[in-house]
């Protein structure tokens, strides 16, 4: 299942060219602003950081199974 994850998210980025990525950039630093940019990227970090704990945590369990 991670890896299906992995893959279709490799293939989105592989869609997005540079200007499609500078403006997604631009745009976000209007909506949100310089200030709270670093605080979206660090609630991001921390949900990845607990999906993959999760993650870890089913394949442990079900390996014992």
């Amino acid at each position: 299942m991670c890896m299906d994850f992995i893959f279709i998210f490799s293939m989105l980025l592989g869609t997005f060219g540079t200007t499609e990525i500078v403006v997604i950039v631009i745009l976000a630093l209007l909506l949100f602003g310089g200030k709270k940019i670093p605080e979206l990227m660090k609630g991001l970090g921390t949900g990845l950081k607990e999906f993959k704990k999760a993650s870890e945590e089913k394949d442990s369990e079900s390996e014992k199974e």
